[in-house]
């Protein structure tokens, strides 16, 4: 098992997949003590098989020495060679944050198993066993990462994780283009894609936070605490909970503590929390709140539990959304959920399953039906449109 530990190294391998049709990545990461995650290891295979004809596949030291991962961004960038991971965002996440770079073009094998009918979020070790006819050692899946020497136990778990990855993503790249819906799947990668699923903006941290207070008062407190958690976890580069948890958060949106001798008197503010920088960063977080204008208060979203559902015509969309599925063989909960069903009866014509492939599959005979335009019949086991 190869591993590189050098940026010439690094180099040498994505100088010689920039010529291979796709190649195959994973990462393994530590989050827990930390806002951002720590990249702790790279996985990437070339395709074929292990050995000396093709197949390489090695791993990538970013804690080596003076490492630089600029050679395997570079690859990113080459949209010759399609970037393939299984539940890419939490890679595309370390990628975006420490090398501002998308992979292009990517092909995430749990969308595409999605979108080939596999069912919802569907795990690796699924699709190890039902595609690539195999099993996987799960002896190193929690293990600590930054540690060095990695064992050869390590070393195997984390290959195992690109190395099957190949006979996956053929069998499900040669799915999509016989069935015609590698369209969807691009309209699924588009918000992977998107910078702004990875940008946390200190002034749009509380809608993280849940509350079913929705008083303006209230609500802005919860804001500014928020944004003070989030700066300062983001500048400090520590879990937001070690600043404090959601829970003193609202404790102290209600209790609006003045003073230090406040800030004692809470029963969920960590120790540390008391005193020092977070504690005068609450302090000016309750200020700014008190200070801000009844007219900037932030309003809770609108919630489904508003909408006047029609609720015969949801049951409708239910059996016509359970027949398109089938026909489709695409879960149900990938097309739409219960929620956007009630939000189309209730004549919302916003949601995503009104949109893309989703409108093709269901949401096009989704607005006949409500416009009385179709109708359900029931043929033997099956459940047939009918146009009026």
């Amino acid at each position: 098992m190869k591993t590189l530990t050098t940026t010439e190294a690094l180099a040498a391998f994505c100088e010689k997949a920039a010529s291979a049709p796709y190649i195959t990545i994973d990462t393994e990461f530590l989050r827990e003590r930390t806002y951002y995650a720590k990249l702790c290891l790279v996985q990437l295979a070339l395709p074929g098989r292990d050995g000396p004809d093709g197949g390489e596949a090695v791993l990538v030291d970013p804690l080596a020495g003076d490492m630089s991962l600029e050679p395997l961004y570079a690859l990113f960038r080459n949209s010759a060679v399609v970037k393939v991971f299984h539940a890419a965002r939490q890679d595309l996440e370390i990628f975006f944050t420490e090398g501002k770079v998308f992979p292009e073009p990517l092909f995430d094998t749990q969308v595409a198993a999605m979108v080939c009918g596999f069912g919802e979020q569907v795990g690796y070790e699924t699709l190890v066993r039902k595609i690539a006819r195999s099993s996987l050692d799960k002896t190193s899946r929690f293990t600590d990462w930054s540690r060095r020497p990695l064992s050869e136990a390590q070393k195997s778990y984390a290959l195992a994780d690109v190395t099957h990855l190949r006979v996956i993503y053929e069998y499900l790249a040669a799915e999509l283009e016989k069935t015609g819906r590698a369209k969807w799947l691009q309209e699924e990668l588009g918000v992977l894609t998107d910078p702004e699923t990875y940008i946390v903006r200190p002034g749009e941290a509380w809608h993280r936070v849940k509350t079913r207070t929705h008083s303006g008062k209230f609500l802005v407190a919860v804001k500014e605490l928020a944004r003070f958690r989030e700066t300062y976890a983001q500048s400090r580069n520590i879990p937001r909970n070690r600043v404090y948890k959601d829970d003193a958060l609202l404790e102290l949106a209600s209790t609006k503590p003045q003073s230090l001798e406040d800030l004692s008197r809470s029963r969920l503010l960590l120790r540390e929390a008391r005193r020092g920088d977070i504690a005068e960063g609450i302090i000016a977080a309750i200020k700014a709140a008190a200070e801000t204008p009844q007219a900037d208060y932030p309003k809770m979203p609108e919630t489904d539990d508003k909408l006047q559902v029609n609720p015969a015509l949801a049951d409708l969309l239910r059996v016509l959304l359970k027949a398109k599925s089938e026909q489709a063989g695409v879960a149900q909960k990938l097309i739409a959920t219960a929620s956007e069903l009630d939000a189309i009866a209730a004549g919302r014509r916003d949601g995503p399953a009104l949109r893309g492939w989703r409108a093709e599959v269901f949401g096009d005979d989704a607005l006949r039906l409500c416009a009385g335009k179709i109708a359900l019949a029931a043929k033997g086991s099956n459940v047939a449109v009918v146009p009026l």
